[in-house]
């Protein structure tokens, strides 16, 4: 587990649990959550995710962790994982950073937390560089990720006509 630095609130990283599926169905069966990702979604797809990340984090010495406050709650999740080769479009082959949060942890600090907590433990699994695909439109993703000084390197149309998606990379310093 890894806590945030004291002047951010204080979050904690696990691997997720099977029962963090429901967790996270929970925190995000909310359109403003989903407002970028195609809107709420079924449970089946959170017990998939949750299981492909134990195997990532496996495998790979990372993924997306469930991302715990400082009373236990979960409030969302945060991590990194390959960007799928599945995908016709996007940084294919990239280890891709990300955040989600219910919208009851939204403007307290949470994600930037998050965010570093992310980075440090990428770095400490030898990762040297990590991207960020955001929609064009997710003006609080963006801001974090510039806060944690990553560059716009690229944009691409996102299927179906529904707008671009920037990619955001960071090189990381061996620490």
């Amino acid at each position: 587990m890894t806590a945030s630095p004291t002047s951010l609130p204080a979050v904690v990283l696990r691997v997720p649990t099977h029962e963090d599926a429901r967790a996270w169905h929970g925190a995000f069966d909310d359109p403003d959550v989903m407002e970028f990702l195609g809107g709420p979604t079924e449970l089946s797809m959170y017990e998939e995710l949750t299981a492909r990340q134990r195997m990532h984090d496996a495998q790979l010495g990372y993924c997306l962790w469930t991302l715990l406050d400082s009373h236990g709650q979960v409030i969302g999740f945060t991590g990194a994982q390959p960007w799928p080769a599945e995908k016709a479009w996007g940084p294919v082959g990239e280890i891709e950073i990300g955040w989600r949060l219910a919208r009851s942890a939204w403007g307290k600090g949470y994600a930037y937390a998050a965010a570093l907590a992310t980075l440090e433990r990428v770095r400490a699994a030898g990762l040297e560089r990590v991207v960020a695909m955001i929609n064009d439109e997710n003006h609080r993703s963006i801001a974090v990720a510039e806060r944690l000084g990553m560059t716009l390197a690229d944009r691409f149309p996102l299927p179906a006509g529904r707008g671009h998606a920037r990619r955001y990379e960071l090189t990381l310093a061996a620490g």
